[in-house]
């Protein structure tokens, strides 16, 4: 190799050299480089599961007879299911698919075992919380076979001719809150909460980095404005943004899409508000924190990949491991996207609403404690 070529090839691995050297410096370059795929390959590989099991049911027992408890049990034995409840009072069922603490409402109706016996094929009511219908297609499927299996397993004797064609008991499945399993129906009120979480910490983050980096901080500094006063005064504009933002999305969903609206608008509007306000905490204490405006982007999508994925936005949050379910809790947009479809598809009040928007509230007072002190941190 000539003397020509050999210095072409040293400056390349200068250049290679000083290029290495220079990204091993900055933390958020090699967090984006490593620790990126190793999350999104922990999350696809052990997180998302598009066939949940341990779905949770209640049972409202208006007979309690031996078939009941055969029904119970064969349900959980397919581990689709995980009866939480057995309840007898009629409404008591309703109320925790309305909720969300079940999925799933078997009713048995009184006279369920007497009619059996005597060869009616009685009904079986399912009434399956449809809002996600992504969590609840391949359940359903499993709740007809494992009835019959029940209840032919204990149709012997001289009632072993109710087995025969057709099946004993005739399983009627009812779809709530999203009869025809439309999916813009569920994903386009979760987009609000994608939606707002991506431009909201995305458009704080950079706040205070891009003060230090255009090198007007001093200026900020020498005005008589009290750090709160700044935080304030930066996050304003952005929950004026985010009102835009939610206005322009609910009038899409209305007009485009036909997404029904039976709840309260107002509660709508108090809870997107106080989501949109954590938002802008967790981009002001990012750009506390940040010490570029590339720095505070790359923590903005650290923060927004696991909201997306593990929200119940993209994948059933109830297909999760239980300590992946855990970690979404600490999310707001897990929290916001039960208020949002709960309010939009099924309706819910304040007293429904009041568990969720509590989490995001004392999210909201951490948060915004954290920014707080990191700010005085920042310009002392």
């Amino acid at each position: 190799m000539s003397g020509r070529y050999l210095r072409h090839w040293q400056r390349i691995l200068a250049m290679i050299f000083k290029e290495v050297r220079q990204a091993a410096r900055d933390p958020g370059t090699v967090a984006m480089m490593f620790a990126m795929p190793i999350m999104q390959l922990l999350m696809f590989g052990y997180a998302i599961n598009t066939d949940p099991r341990s779905l949770p049911l209640a049972i409202e027992a208006n007979d309690n007879s031996a078939f009941t408890r055969s029904i119970a049990s064969a349900l959980n034995n397919t581990r689709y299911f995980r009866v939480q409840h057995i309840v007898a009072s009629k409404g008591e069922g309703e109320r925790l698919v309305a909720s969300g603490e079940v999925q799933f409402l078997v009713t048995i109706p009184p006279d369920f075992s007497r009619d059996l016996v005597r060869g009616k094929r009685p009904q079986l009511l399912v009434t399956a919380d449809a809002s996600d219908p992504s969590a609840t297609g391949p359940a359903l499927s499993a709740i007809n076979e494992a009835v019959q299996s029940a209840v032919g397993h204990d149709l012997i004797g001289p009632l072993a001719v109710r087995r025969a064609t057709p099946a004993p008991v005739e399983v009627v499945v009812h779809r709530e809150y999203n009869a025809e399993s439309i999916t813009s129906h569920n994903t386009v009120p979760g987009l609000l909460a994608i939606i707002l979480t991506m431009t909201m910490v995305m458009q704080t983050s950079m706040t205070v980095t891009r003060e230090v980096e255009q090198g007007t901080m001093e200026n900020l500094l020498a005005t008589p404005l009290r750090p709160f006063e700044v935080m304030v005064g930066k996050i304003v504009p952005n929950l004026i943004v985010g009102s835009v933002q939610m206005a322009i999305v609910l009038s899409c969903a209305a007009l485009i899409f036909d997404v029904p609206f039976v709840g309260s608008l107002p509660l709508l509007i108090v809870v997107t508000v106080l989501f949109i306000a954590v938002n802008l905490a967790v981009g002001f204490t990012f750009s506390t924190i940040a010490k570029s405006q590339i720095q505070a982007m790359q923590m903005s999508f650290f923060f927004m990949l696991p909201s997306i994925l593990l929200s119940g936005f993209a994948f059933p949050y109830r297909g999760m491991p239980g300590w992946v379910q855990v970690a979404a809790e600490a999310l707001p947009a897990t929290h916001y996207l039960r208020l949002v479809r709960g309010i939009m598809l099924k309706g819910w009040d304040w007293s429904l609403a009041l568990p969720q928007a509590a989490a995001l509230l004392v999210m909201l007072g951490v948060l915004g404690f954290v920014a707080v002190r990191r700010y005085q941190d920042t310009i002392a």
